[in-house]
Order: structure tokens, then C-alpha cells, then sequence
């Protein structure tokens, strides 16, 4: 569980805003820093957010600006794997 202390004044401009999901945009604002950062994997954001497939969240960081964190290496990784299942089935 997490607590954020916020002065009356900025809580309640942030209630205004948010209302009753003034939790769930906390929570949505943490975890796309934590991504962003590379803190939390597309796995991780994919079961805090609920979403049943990655493919669904990194829709839902795609539509929030958020790039995708996939690195020259991750791309190298998929080929290799790709290379072994090919050669595999052929």
C-alpha cells in the first residue's frame, strides 16, 4: 500500500480534476515513470493495470505517448530466437 501526504489545497485541485479515479491516475502516472525508467517491464505494467495481453498495454502506452522500451539487443534477442525456432520446424 502507498500513502501520498499532498497539502488540502493540491488534493483538492487534483480531486476536481480526477474525482472518484484520483487513485487509478496516481497509480496510472507511477507506473508509466517506472516504464519510462525502465523500472517495470511491459509484464509488470500489463498485470498492475489489469490488461490481459502485453499487446494491450503497450496499446495503452502508445496512447499516452509513451515509447516503446525495446533495445537493439531485445531486437538481436527475437532474431536469434526466430533463427532457432525456423530452424527447428525446417
Amino acid at each position: 500500500m502507498l500513502t501520498i501526504h499532498l497539502p488540502a489545497d493540491a488534493e483538492q485541485v487534483l480531486l476536481e480534476a480526477w474525482g472518484d479515479n484520483l487513485d487509478r491516475a496516481a497509480l496510472e502516472a507511477l507506473i508509466i515513470e517506472g516504464y519510462r525508467l525502465g523500472k517495470l517491464g511491459i509484464g509488470q505494467v500489463r498485470r498492475l493495470l489489469g490488461f490481459e495481453s502485453r499487446w494491450e498495454a503497450e496499446e495503452w502506452l502508445g496512447q499516452r505517448g509513451v515509447h516503446w522500451n525495446y533495445s537493439p539487443a531485445d531486437l538481436q534477442d527475437d532474431r536469434e530466437t526466430l533463427d532457432r525456432l525456423l530452424g527447428q520446424e525446417g
